[in-house]
């Protein structure tokens, strides 16, 4: 294999022989010389070739000569035939020159090989529909911004996981094929499943983070995928989905999860301002903004009453959950009284929340929080019931038949320290950090209600 240095490194390379490969991203093929912008994982470089038209006589007389020029000519022929999107490999002579624009170096081509050839015409273009460029997404994540997205994500997750391993978490790969719904059969993907009839695509790990609490571990996490099989079309949905999950024991509230949520994501936006900062400032036109600990704190009556009052906004829902607009408002309220960009909003009732979620025996409401970013939410997070006899009281009451989650209820039986966790949509606190108006920019490849492909 050959030694490849990739152009992010060149600059502290001496000048001397060096060998590139990427793909072609301009061709200026001039009458004496040919410019090639070469793009990498990891950025651009300019390549040139003192182009050779033709072979004179003189030259041609001459064995060793025109063995030169022919190959020389050749290297002209090849450069000015290259297809935009086509990869390459060049062997040539790296040269710092302060004069080249794009980096202050350039390579002079010695050798060119192609190494995987594109059509002429590219399906896309930057201003092509997202429908389109996500018909084409592999050409799409070779732009720059797109790239970064997911240079973001590894160094936000990689935080994260070190985060928590250096708390003492431990990492849990739960299954995503379920002999039973995890919460209700709403939105669920159905399939067969051998002769064990049907099988359950997982909507959450929620289940078996539990059993996690039951089997002793104190604190895991989790980021993997879930699914959901919900018709909706707005920008911060999708059918399939990466959830970041954990889950803690021997907590006194759900106090105690908002809080490990919030060093969590402060610790993660802290890696991604000092690894990406620049580059985000230069391509997304934002500035990365660490978040204070800890995130204002607001419970979801107040939240109602505030909109009403500070904002003239009356939330539609009969329910009494927040709607989007909801959502933006009190953002923008918490924004202007706390400039802070995270918001937590608390005790919600029980109707709107799952049966597992604690209740409160003064109040009656649940002890559950939803965190909102930006104007958007990210994380529904709450104490969950330990006690079964009140699981179960919470369940019926809910209309649930406990027979239906009887393999749930199982865990409870031979003991379970007090617990509480959360889900968090990466995609959608990508979409907020960069301000991205859909989460099909943040997500590789997304999945929603009409899209299967690519």
């Amino acid at each position: 294999m050959t030694e490849r240095t990739l152009i992010k490194d060149l600059s502290a390379r001496p000048d001397g022989p060096v060998t590139v490969g990427g793909w072609v991203e301009t061709v200026r093929d001039q009458k004496k010389v040919q410019f090639v912008v070469l793009r990498d994982e990891s950025g651009a470089l300019q390549l040139v070739n003192p182009a050779t038209r033709e072979i004179d006589e003189a030259t041609a007389s001459d064995t060793e000569g025109a063995a030169a020029a022919s190959a020389a000519l050749a290297l002209t022929e090849s450069i000015s035939g290259l297809s935009l999107g086509t990869f390459i490999e060049v062997a040539g002579e790296l040269k710092h020159d302060e004069r080249v624009k794009l980096g202050g170096l350039e390579v002079k081509v010695g050798t060119l090989d192609v190494a995987g050839v594109s059509l002429p015409e590219a399906p896309i273009a930057a201003d092509s529909s997202l429908d389109k460029r996500l018909d084409y997404r592999w050409l799409d994540l070779r732009q720059p911004k797109n790239a970064l997205i997911f240079r973001i994500q590894t160094t936000l997750e990689h935080a994260w996981r070190t985060w928590w391993v250096e708390n003492g978490f431990v990492e849990i790969h739960t299954p995503k094929l379920m002999e039973s719904p995890s919460e209700s059969r709403a939105e669920l993907f159905q399939l067969d499943y051998f002769e064990l009839g049907t099988a359950y695509l997982a909507q959450s790990p929620q289940h078996f983070k539990q059993m996690a609490q039951a089997a002793g571990f104190g604190k895991v996490f989790e980021i993997s995928p879930v699914f959901r099989a919900d018709p909706s079309f707005t920008s911060r949905h999708a059918t399939e989905f990466i959830s970041v999950d954990a889950e803690i024991s021997w907590i006194d509230s759900y106090e105690d999860v908002m809080s490990m949520q919030e060093q969590l994501l402060a610790a993660g936006f802290a890696a991604v301002k000092e690894k990406h900062g620049d580059e985000i400032r230069e391509l997304f036109g934002i500035e990365v903004e660490v978040p204070q600990v800890p995130f204002p704190r607001l419970p979801l009556a107040e939240v109602h009453k505030v909109l009403k009052e500070a904002r003239g906004y009356t939330v539609p829902r009969e329910d009494g959950d927040l709607d989007p607009e909801g959502e933006r408002q009190i953002s923008a309220y918490v924004k202007g009284e706390f400039g802070h960009d995270f918001v937590f909003v608390t005790d919600y009732p029980t109707g709107i929340r799952p049966y597992y979620h604690m209740r409160d025996a003064e109040t009656g409401l649940t002890k559950s929080y939803d965190l909102i970013y930006n104007g958007t939410e990210i994380t529904t997070g709450a104490q969950r019931e330990h006690r079964i006899d009140e699981l179960l009281a919470n369940a019926v009451d809910k209309g649930l038949d406990p027979a239906g989650i009887g393999e749930y209820l199982e865990f409870f039986k031979y003991g379970i320290p007090p617990h509480g966790g959360f889900g968090m949509g990466l995609a959608r606190v990508l979409m907020l950090l960069l301000g991205e108006q859909s989460i099909r920019e943040t997500t590789l490849l997304f999945r929603g209600p009409t899209r299967l492909a690519p």
